[in-house]
């Protein structure tokens, strides 16, 4: 989600599991690190790209990642396996020091018939690979087979210089705030929350925010390949790791090995549209929840003879939120109107979790609004024990330090209109997080990022029909921008964020034929 405010480019794969990493010794520029997690010395990315890594066995993540355990042992035995790989904090000036990636690996299985590494990206931005890899690591059993599988907390994020901005009390307050005002008053608390918290980041992570953009990101994966010996960047980019992709099929096409963007976002959509093209990729993922509803008649616990009338429900419950929050079972907490719509976000990422969204609905209704702060605690980052990771802080800057719009209240309110047209449930939340960006201290680069990659190895593009999060038509773009020969679209029929982990074996089969064998899908392959 881009901030909490508007959900954009996140992935449901968060931080569900457990990693932490050693400290690698790397045999390159060194020096003390500052409070940014950043080194001095001479970064010259020449000599980087020689650097040995020190891979360890992982530890629990770091409170920046998320909480939990060091990862059980991945699927078909072996251990995984940390290390932090330095990186310049500039491309453009090496004497500006560097950083530490954390970095994840499971060797493959097969050494015979070993591939290389596979280097995944599971989005956000904000998101830790270093969590997710292992958490996911059951979907990618059978390419392992052939692949190490890598991944890596981007600059910014997880144990990688994280950003960060306010403390765990304050976020508690940021996240409740109403991010739908209706009143002047309310108006201002909005903007000072906003203002506030990125003024939290300046405070804590200035040195960082300015270098945490995707174009530097994607720098560090070409990094990354030459540190881990492979002639060819072979990546599955997942959500906003599908924006990651592009830019580096951009910069580096010729790098570019078997790569599969899955969850694709539109990289022809600006701030607007892509918050516009998300309020009624949601809209249509609740339209199926409640459609689904209505098939299931007395079962479901919703009332509604119509796709409507069950909406209807989540419209009025969240109306009497904006009025008066309802305690959240005994926890001491409340269940805001923000919060809300972000458990019901949250809820529609995957169809496996529209019976948390139905009986969230429903408690709520009844007064016990903890299922729903549960889920947006999810969206949030926040942990039972009242910690945040900080995938929404990273989020924030990276998106903040990619995009060049700003936007005032009054073009806010312009757009409320047009925004509630598209989804009466999520529109007014989505047009004010256009104001997401409006008080960050640092500039953005891009009005769309730049993905043409002529010259570059296919690249499959997989777009999901029912995905709320990335609408389909994103993938058709992403091929179209990605340029002839070079982006093959492959449509899977479904519900959910992404189409892989879905588990459909038409999707699966298509993909693990081009990364394990190289046989691109017939362009245009639909999945049902």
């Amino acid at each position: 989600m881009e901030h909490h405010r508007a959900p954009r480019k996140r992935t449901r794969a968060t931080a569900l599991g457990a990693v932490a990493l050693l400290l690698a010794a790397v045999g390159c520029s060194g020096g003390d690190k500052d409070d940014n997690g950043i080194s001095s010395g001479t970064a010259d990315p020449a000599r980087l790209g020689t650097q040995k890594l020190s891979w360890k066995a992982c530890q629990a993540p770091t409170a920046a990642e998320g909480t939990g355990a060091a990862p059980s042992a991945p699927p078909g035995g072996g251990q995984w396996k940390c290390a932090t790989m330095k990186v310049p904090l500039d491309y453009a000036d090496p004497k500006a020091g560097t950083l530490d990636l954390a970095l994840i690996r499971a060797e493959a299985t097969d050494k015979n018939q070993r591939i290389g590494s596979l280097v995944f990206n599971f989005g956000g931005p904000g998101g830790s690979g270093v969590t997710t890899l292992p958490a996911a690591a059951t979907d990618y059993k059978a390419l392992r087979g052939r692949y190490d599988l890598v991944s890596f907390d981007p600059r910014g994020v997880g144990a990688s210089a994280p950003v960060r901005c306010e403390n765990d009390s304050q976020l508690d307050t940021y996240f409740a705030q109403d991010a739908t005002p209706a009143t002047l008053a309310q108006e201002r608390t909005y903007l000072d929350g906003l203002k506030s918290f990125a003024t939290a980041c300046q405070d804590n992570s200035g040195k960082v925010l300015p270098h945490v953009g995707t174009t530097s990101a994607a720098r560090d994966m070409d990094l990354l390949r030459q540190v881990l010996g492979d002639r060819k960047l072979n990546y599955m980019g997942i959500s906003y790791g599908t924006e990651l992709g592009g830019v580096y099929a951009h910069l580096f096409p010729k790098n570019v090995g078997r790569a599969v963007f899955d969850g694709v976002v539109d990289p022809t959509s600006d701030v607007e549209q892509g918050a516009l093209g998300q309020a009624k990729g949601f809209q249509l993922a609740l339209d199926n929840f409640a459609q689904d509803c209505v098939n299931r008649g007395d079962k479901c616990l919703l009332r509604g003879a119509n796709v409507k009338e069950v909406e209807d429900v989540i419209v009025k419950l969240l109306a009497q939120l904006g009025a008066k929050p309802i305690p959240a079972g005994n926890s001491g907490r409340q269940l805001t109107r923000t919060q809300a719509t972000n458990g019901i976000a949250q809820a529609l990422y995957s169809k496996e979790y529209w019976q948390l969204l139905e009986q969230g609905v429903d408690d709520a209704e009844g007064g016990d609004g903890a299922l729903l702060l549960v889920l947006s605690d999810a969206m949030n980052g926040r942990a039972k024990d009242g910690t945040y990771s900080n995938i929404q802080a990273a989020n924030a800057a990276v998106n903040c330090a990619d995009f060049k719009q700003r936007y005032s209240v009054e073009q806010a309110k312009a757009k409320l209109p047009e925004f509630r047209k598209a989804s009466p449930v999520f529109g007014d939340f989505m047009a004010w997080g256009l104001l997401g960006c409006s008080q960050w201290p640092v500039a953005g680069q891009w009005t769309t990022p730049d993905v043409s990659a002529p010259g570059a190895a296919p690249i499959v593009v997989v777009g999901n029909t029912g995905d709320p999060a990335t609408p389909y038509e994103g993938a058709k773009n992403m091929v179209d921008k990605l340029g002839p020969g070079v982006g093959v679209e492959l449509t899977y029929k479904g519900q959910g964020h992404g189409a892989y982990d879905s588990g459909d074996k038409c999707v699966q089969g298509a993909v693990n034929a081009y990364l394990l064998e190289g046989k691109v899908p017939s362009a245009g392959t639909v999945c049902e």
